[in-house]
């Protein structure tokens, strides 16, 4: 089974304010983005992490089958109490999963299906473009417990830099796996 967990908890604190989420993008709420392309992919199940706004965002998300909303009581601590939340919601059938950031709605389909695809006997796929790390990154269900040692506001980064043996670089020509959209001037460019 392939899961994928969206985070989409975080208090979006570089946006004056504003919810990222839930603001306007290529006239739909950029979360819609992120959830339809990961939809669109080969995943089975999208655990979306929801803390802010949470009625908001799943009012915005709409139900789907394969989505299941978990709300992280802890979510303003950071960003690893949100992906130590999805990890531990994760089908007892996950193979393999995604961590996913909601503020990156270009990320398409064939980005998510070309990391499946490349899957071999590595236990973190990353994509790269132009020597540059990228997201989302694809991780085997035996680095769960590497993962759910991290703490604070980090991502799974450390985790990638301490497993260099694991790894396998996947060099993709498409930059949106380096974008964000997580100030106001992002939106704007």
């Amino acid at each position: 089974m392939i899961s994928a967990i969206l985070l989409a908890a975080g208090q979006s604190k570089r946006m004056n304010g504003e919810n990222k989420l839930t603001k306007n993008f290529k006239n739909y709420p950029l979360i819609k983005h992120s959830v339809k392309n990961i939809l669109d992919s080969s995943i089975d199940e999208l655990i979306i992490v929801i803390g802010h706004q949470k009625e908001i965002i799943k009012k915005i998300v709409g139900d789907n089958e394969k989505i299941k909303f978990v709300f992280n009581k802890d979510f303003k601590s950071g960003i690893a109490s949100s992906i130590k939340t999805g990890i531990n919601n994760l089908s007892e059938k996950t193979e393999i999963f995604f961590i996913c950031l909601g503020d990156m709605p270009l990320i398409k389909p064939n980005i998510y299906n070309k990391l499946i695809n490349s899957k071999n006997n590595k236990e973190i796929i990353v994509p790269f473009y132009k020597g540059q790390q990228g997201n989302p990154v694809l991780f085997s269900r035996s680095m769960k417990d590497r993962i759910m040692s991290i703490k604070g506001d980090v991502g799974a980064k450390e985790i990638i830099k301490l497993n260099n043996d694991k790894l396998l670089k996947i060099e993709v020509s498409e930059e949106c796996i380096t974008k964000d959209l997580n100030t106001q001037d992002s939106f704007n460019s």
